[in-house]
């Protein structure tokens, strides 16, 4: 139990259903974990992927995920391995609703609605909602100022 997700997952070669179990929780990034691990020990970001970790590969028909800030303290490489998560969750069935900040994440998105036109007491009000693409000609959106419309990946 003293060793990380990956260190585990190389020494556990040989074990195909502890195998992957260690390699969902290592493509969702997290295998730098130590295994013995105390969960409050986590960051909000970790505690939310290792929580994902028990849904992944499952159908996911009528399943809506929620995340709330998900790309808080994670580096840049971090944010394309969560992004490629919520694909895999959509291309389970899954519906996933983000609120969210982050950039990448506001133009990898399906569908966009921008509060605003400010925070606090000068928000919450729909300013813009739309394609990524639809939003970044929205003049009413502090967002569309950002957004650089970039196709999906694939």
């Amino acid at each position: 139990m003293d060793m990380s997700v990956d260190e585990a997952l190389a020494a556990c070669s040989d074990l195909p259903s502890v195998t992957k179990k260690l390699q969902i929780l290592h493509d969702l990034g997290l295998g730098y974990l130590t295994l013995g691990e105390e969960t409050p020990a986590l960051s909000g970001g970790e505690a939310q992927r290792l929580k994902l970790a028990s849904e992944m590969g499952k159908a996911q028909a009528d399943t809506v995920f929620v995340f709330d800030e998900p790309t808080i303290g994670l580096h840049p490489s971090d944010v394309e391995v969560l992004l490629k998560i919520f694909r895999t969750l959509i291309a389970s069935g899954a519906t996933v609703i983000v609120i969210e900040h982050d950039l990448d994440v506001i133009q990898n998105a399906d569908y966009i609605v921008d509060m605003g036109p400010g925070g606090g007491e000068e928000g919450g009000k729909i300013v813009a909602a739309g394609t990524p693409a639809e939003v970044a000609e929205n003049q009413n959106s502090v967002t569309a100022k950002y957004l650089t419309y970039v196709p999906k990946k694939p």
